[in-house]
């Protein structure tokens, strides 16, 4: 009893402050580091030519940050650069942001990619795993070459870029990888089982090398957004591998900016937290629910997972 008056009264001060973070991220917001505590840290991103990668991209170049920029689309990813040379307002020249291309699925390539890093800048002190794709459609009508593919690109990518990296993080001593994760990480979304698979294995495997590396004094930062404006329905897979979903956004459906999710993460960073679920309700409150009355949160998500099951079905994919 005391845990659901507790749940209760959070759901209150969610619904009453309108929050669209956890509490945790919302006191380190006012009361914590910011971002300008980044300054001439070298950052990382995967995946940042558009959507939460460019968001990011955009936060640590205005923090000052000196950038990797890294995703298949150069020419996307060349405005992406001159645009956050704008935001640092002179904190940046064009030499402190390295544009480099890269191609997730080529596993081999990463090494290479890290070394170049490297030699470019001499360290790495921060690492966003932010690149991947969504999902949208019912495991039953799911191939398994799209299982393969998600886990690939979301899964299995970031981690080879991890341990590309990380010999060179132990190596000068610190270092902080952060990851790109959702709330399909942390409870099921019906119509995304490939990506919710994904996204819980990402939360495992990182959760657990956080655990190895805190000797070695590198951190971790999962964050775990919900719904955010990006390009990312019509890039989703589908049922089939040569199918993507092709649902461009509405800016009626109300989801939060790529550049307030940016942000938020990049106050996750600066403060080394562990996990933050960047969300307004309801997904912010089912997260508290999951995370703290597990039990009743599986019963209720079988009786409401219908309703979204059953948008999926009907051609309704324009869900988290």
């Amino acid at each position: 009893m005391f845990l659901i008056a507790v749940v209760l009264i959070i759901l209150g001060v969610i619904i009453y402050l309108k929050l669209d973070c956890d509490l945790f991220l919302l006191w380190n917001t006012r009361f914590g580091k910011q971002p300008d505590s980044l300054k001439g840290k070298v950052v990382w991103i995967t995946g940042c030519s558009s959507g939460i990668g460019e968001g990011l991209a955009h936060e640590f170049a205005s923090a000052g940050c000196r950038l990797i920029l890294s995703a298949r689309r150069e020419n996307l990813l060349n405005q992406v650069k001159q645009k956050c040379i704008e935001l640092s307002e002179g904190k940046l020249s064009q030499d402190d942001i390295l544009v480099l291309p890269m191609d997730l699925l080529d596993f081999k390539s990463h090494k290479s990619h890290a070394e170049t890093v490297m030699k470019y800048f001499k360290k790495i002190d921060i690492l966003v795993n932010n690149a991947g794709r969504s999902q949208r459609s019912l495991i039953i009508d799911t191939s398994i070459d799209v299982d393969r593919q998600v886990m690939e690109l979301d899964l299995l990518a970031p981690i080879s870029v991890t341990k590309a990296i990380l010999p060179h993080m132990i190596g000068q001593g610190h270092g902080h990888i952060v990851c790109t994760s959702s709330v399909a990480g942390k409870i099921a979304a019906p119509g995304s089982g490939s990506y919710t698979a994904a996204k819980h294995g990402i939360q495992g495997f990182f959760d657990t090398l956080r655990i190895e590396l805190a000797p070695k004094n590198i951190s971790v930062t999962m964050a775990c957004p919900g719904p955010v404006f990006s390009d990312a329905l019509i890039h989703a897979f589908t049922g089939e591998p040569e199918q993507k979903l092709n649902v461009p956004m509405e800016k009626s459906w109300g989801r939060m900016t790529a550049r307030r999710c940016g942000y938020l993460m990049v106050v996750a960073t600066v403060n080394k937290l562990h996990e933050v679920w960047i969300t307004p309700c309801p997904e912010l409150f089912y997260c508290y629910l999951f995370q703290y009355l597990p039990v009743l949160a599986k019963l209720l998500a079988v009786h409401l997972g219908q309703n979204r099951a059953n948008k999926v079905k009907t051609g309704q994919h324009n869900l988290h």
